[in-house]
């Protein structure tokens, strides 16, 4: 039988993905400062309610709401108008309520996620939570944690974590190991001019490109260009 595809919305990237990302599945998007973490992750949640009719959570430690919902309106995207629908929601989190929402095994949101019937979550970004605990033993056993509630959700997880090294990336094994797949966003310059870039490290069950390639972010969001390939 094959495997559900939950899409991104971004056409030339899930025609590399086989359609999109497993259902229930959970995906890591690293990348440094600037890199576009952000706005893909929103981009699965928004394409997700207008595009295939599955409402979204964000869950957020770093960014504040106001300003999330004001940048964002640069694409085209009024979160503000999808809270008011019943599809969208927006968190905002320290570490420690995420903590407390494993200790609890949901707690409020879990409340929040029936509530607008949510298919995707996304968490931006788990490098802050993943600070909470001091050795890798204990962060893959939160990690695992907290995927095992988001499959209990039957949500769909997009993760974004922060990468400060774009050229030498050092995703924690807690996360790399156990995620389905790792979405890697390059932001780097070259010759005083700075280039975009993306690279599927892994996924589970889907065969992908062995090539990083060019992307950028436009008025729409974020476009990839699968035949411009990238030396990073």
């Amino acid at each position: 039988m094959a495997l559900q595809r939950v899409p991104f919305g971004i056409a030339e990237l899930d025609r590399l993905i086989s359609g999109g990302v497993i259902k229930n599945s959970i995906n890591l998007v690293a990348g440094s400062a600037g890199a576009g973490k952000s706005i893909f992750a929103l981009q699965f949640l928004v394409n997700g309610i207008k595009k295939y009719g599955e409402p979204g959570v964000y869950i957020t430690f770093e960014e504040k709401k106001k300003k999330t919902y004001e940048e964002m309106l640069e694409f085209g995207w009024d979160l503000a108008k999808l809270e008011k629908e019943g599809k969208f929601a927006y968190l905002e989190y320290t570490p420690e309520q995420v903590k407390k929402v494993l200790v609890e095994g949901g707690g409020i949101v879990e409340a929040v996620i029936e509530k607008v019937k949510a298919k995707r979550i996304v968490i931006d970004s788990v490098t802050s939570f993943a600070l909470l605990y001091e050795d890798e033993l204990t962060k893959k056993e939160a990690a695992l944690s907290l995927f095992e509630l988001i499959d209990k959700w039957d949500c769909t997880g997009v993760l974004t974590s922060q990468d400060t090294r774009a050229e030498d990336m050092t995703i924690s094994a807690a996360l790399e190991f156990e995620v389905d797949s790792i979405f890697l966003l390059y932001h780097f310059k070259r010759k005083g001019i700075r280039q975009r870039a993306m690279e599927i490290l892994k996924m589970r069950g889907t065969k992908i490109p062995e090539k990083t390639f060019a992307m950028d972010i436009v008025e729409k969001g974020i476009v990839v260009f699968p035949n411009r390939i990238v030396d990073v």
